[in-house]
């Protein structure tokens, strides 16, 4: 009962033309990358794009890398800063910026057996500094997890995979005096691979995947989730979230999206795949998982989702989507045919071209 009220405050609106993205193309990774974590430090000088960890292109473990790598405002060309800390590299990791540094949080390992394991180390690295240093370790071990910044200071690590299954935790770091603590917990099905993005206190997350157990025993499934979740952080106490469900977007749920809130209140989704899949881009059901182009918005004023127009190209497997300078950044990740990608561009929303018309969105 109190969905189907909620439900009835959000609207969903078409635009036309279906394009209102204008896309400029950046210098490429030196290798390709998908499933790497990524973050965009603003300073003074500019922007500091950062790259970690992530797939290459042979898709196998032993493919799987622990580099780091930055692009410098007005550089030509991507500067390798050697490997991120530990004994091998890490998929699934999240990565944000606060307080002026990029932050890295957890990934998984896979060894030869194909047997996965969540890391809990904490790293940070500041523009200018010449590698990545380990400062400290996550109280539970998350990967998969969504990671939002509050007052550029505390850092929300959202749900996620913790070695055998998904938690219900919202685990939060405190970037000044490295210290953690718990919020309000995640209120619906527990995901991994979900996406969100936050702004003043305010947030929004969806879809991912939840797990599934046979009444009568068998196999667990691993199953696409629906579910979007408004939260809104207490301003007198930033472990309280205030929770509240919200509509799914259009189209079918995602695996994988690029996600970030702008500076104007809006979150916003960029590509995915409809078919939930292993790191090598096969789905859990055995099938090639396909990209998705579409880029979709939810605005937090006035709760309304859009359909905002297409990617140059369709993209998944990303563990991000850095907002810098009214830009929203994709860094490597999986093109067609699930090839992990090079590729960097970013892409800015026309508002000037937006439709008025609203209505009912297919779903």
């Amino acid at each position: 009962m109190m969905r189907a009220i909620c439900l009835a405050m959000f609207m969903v609106s078409r635009l036309a033309p279906a394009q209102v993205l204008t896309v400029e193309t950046l210098p490429p990774l030196a290798q390709a990358r998908s499933n790497n974590a990524v973050a965009a430090v603003t300073t003074d000088r500019g922007v500091y794009l950062y790259s970690f960890l992530g797939l290459g292109s042979g898709k196998t473990w032993r493919d799987i890398s622990a580099a780091a790598s930055v692009l410098g405002p007005g550089a030509g060309h991507w500067r390798e800063l050697g490997p991120v800390p530990g004994d091998r590299g890490r998929l699934a990791a999240a990565a944000v910026a606060a307080g002026g540094a990029a932050w890295l949080f957890g990934g998984y390992t896979v060894d030869l057996e194909g047997g996965e394991v969540s890391t809990a180390g904490v790293y940070r690295i500041r523009p200018g500094e010449a590698g990545v240093r380990r400062v400290t370790a996550m109280p539970v071990a998350v990967d998969d997890t969504v990671a939002l910044v509050y007052r550029d200071r505390y850092v929300y690590l959202f749900s996620g995979w913790h070695d055998l299954g998904n938690v219900n935790l919202v685990q939060v770091f405190d970037t000044q005096t490295l210290e953690w603590t718990q919020a309000t917990p995640w209120p619906g099905t527990p995901v991994f691979g979900h996406a969100g993005g936050g702004s003043d206190g305010r947030l929004l997350v969806c879809d991912g995947v939840g797990i599934q157990y046979p009444a009568t025993g068998g196999k667990r499934e691993f199953l696409p989730s629906g579910e979007c979740w408004l939260g809104e952080i207490d301003r007198d106490d930033y472990r309280r979230i205030h929770w509240r469900p919200a509509p799914s977007h259009p189209g079918k749920p995602r695996y994988r999206m690029a996600a970030a809130a702008d500076d104007h209140g809006r979150v916003v989704f960029a590509g995915g795949s409809i078919n939930p899949y292993n790191y090598d881009g096969i789905g859990y059901n055995g099938v090639e998982a396909n990209a998705e182009k579409t880029v979709i918005s939810f605005d937090l004023d006035d709760g309304r989702w859009r359909v905002e127009g297409d990617l140059p190209t369709a993209t998944m497997d990303h563990r991000g989507l850095p907002f810098a300078g009214g830009w929203f950044y994709v860094i490597g990740g999986m093109r067609e045919g699930q090839t992990p990608a090079a590729g960097v561009f970013r892409f800015r929303l026309d508002t000037s071209r937006r439709a008025s018309a609203s209505g009912d969105a297919d779903q």
